[in-house]
C-alpha cells in the first residue's frame, strides 16, 4: 500500500502541476523572449540544492540506499549550479544558449536517473523520511518545467534559424 500511495502522490502531482503549467505558466512564458521566459524556470531550478537533504541522516532514514542518496543529492547540486550559471550567461548569446541546453539536458537526465536509481536500489518511500515531499511534490514540477524549457529552447532555435534564413535572402 505504501508504494501505491507513493506513486499515486507522484501521479496527482504531475497532473496538478501540468494543469498549472498549461493554464498559467506557458501562456505567460510564450509571450516573452527566450531569455525572459527561461529566467523564472532557471530561478526555480536554482533551489535544487534541496536535494542535499538526501544526505542528512534524521531527515532521511539511515538505511536510505547510498547509491540513490549520493546520486540524487550531487546530481541536484550540479543542476542547481548549472541553473545559476545559465542565469548569469543568458544574455551572452550563443554561450548562454549552450549553457541553458547543458543545464536542461543534465537536469532532466538527473531526475530520470533518480527514478531509475530509486527503483534499482529497492528504495522504499518510508526511507525518504521528511524528504518524501521532494519526489512527490517537487520532482513533478521540475520535470514539467524542464519540458517547458526544452520547448522554449527549441522555439528559440527555430526562430533564430528563420531569422538567419531571412537575412541571408535579403540583397546586400
Amino acid at each position: 500500500m505504501t508504494q501505491i500511495a507513493f506513486f499515486v502522490s507522484i501521479g496527482f502531482s504531475l497532473i496538478a502541476w501540468g494543469i498549472l503549467a498549461a493554464r498559467y505558466l506557458w501562456p505567460a512564458l510564450r509571450r516573452r523572449s527566450y531569455v525572459e521566459a527561461l529566467r523564472p524556470l532557471l530561478v526555480l531550478h536554482s533551489f535544487r540544492f534541496v536535494g542535499l537533504a538526501f544526505l542528512v541522516s534524521g531527515v532521511v532514514s539511515p538505511d536510505l540506499p547510498h547509491a540513490f542518496a549520493n546520486s540524487a543529492a550531487f546530481g541536484d547540486l550540479v543542476a542547481a549550479t548549472l541553473a545559476l550559471l545559465s542565469l548569469m550567461t543568458l544574455r551572452a548569446g550563443v554561450v548562454g544558449v549552450v549553457i541553458a541546453w547543458i543545464f536542461n539536458l543534465w537536469g532532466s537526465a538527473d531526475l530520470l536517473n533518480a527514478f531509475y536509481r530509486a527503483n534499482s536500489t529497492g528504495l522504499s518511500p518510508g526511507q525518504l523520511g521528511a524528504a518524501y515531499f521532494i519526489p512527490t511534490l517537487v520532482v513533478p514540477l521540475l520535470l514539467i518545467t524542464h519540458a517547458l524549457a526544452f520547448r522554449i529552447l527549441v522555439q528559440h532555435r527555430s526562430e533564430s534559424s528563420e531569422s538567419a534564413l531571412r537575412e541571408s535572402r535579403q540583397p546586400a
